[in-house]
């Protein structure tokens, strides 16, 4: 019976929590059981463990850390563990229903790094991006190019070496010839 309650109690600090104080609650309240044997604590916690993600989130939230959360937690629950965003936060190129994945990280940045980051894309001599080196910030500039895209042009980026030609770019998941269209014009190797 009182297996059953850990676990049930367990489940209610992951889903309602999303912070790393509910996961550390929950491992305490698991500990504090008496009659429960060192197998069936290391068995909650390892289900526990394997049901979280960690994600950290800096910038302008109010409170950046990292934070464990339920599997599937998506972007705005990220920004509600961190206490939301601060008021000079520029959101506006955040997908706030973007599912999360373990070790992400989630930078806010405010109007004014947002501005700066702009007024640099526009003191480019000729303009583009320069796919190579640009950030994922710089990225999300291009048209049709969001954060999560701009992070995987980033990860294929390290992962593969520096692109050959802008078309490379196609090699990306997500991007196929529609995206490319519109963003071959703005972007340079």
């Amino acid at each position: 019976m009182k297996k059953k309650l850990i676990l049930v109690c367990c489940s209610l600090f992951l889903c309602t929590g999303c912070s790393k104080t509910s996961y550390f609650q929950t491992t305490d309240l698991v500990e504090e059981v008496e009659d429960t044997d060192t197998d069936s604590e290391e068995s909650v916690l390892s289900e526990i463990q394997s049901n979280t993600i960690y994600v950290q989130v800096a910038g302008a939230v109010a409170n950046p850390d990292v934070y464990a959360l339920p599997m599937n937690a998506r972007v705005f629950e990220a920004i509600k563990a961190a206490g939301g965003l601060l008021e000079e936060a520029d959101d506006s190129d955040i997908n706030q229903a973007q599912i999360l994945s373990d070790g992400e990280k989630l930078y806010v940045y405010t109007t004014e790094e947002k501005a700066e980051i702009e007024k640099q894309q526009e003191s480019n001599s000729d303009g583009l991006i320069n796919i190579n080196t640009a950030t994922a910030m710089e990225l999300t500039a291009l048209p049709g190019i969001g954060q999560s895209k701009a992070d995987q042009i980033v990860a294929y980026r390290e992962g593969n070496g520096s692109f050959s030609d802008i078309e490379e770019i196609k090699q990306v998941p997500g991007i196929g010839d529609g995206i490319f269209s519109k963003i071959s014009s703005y972007i340079k190797i």
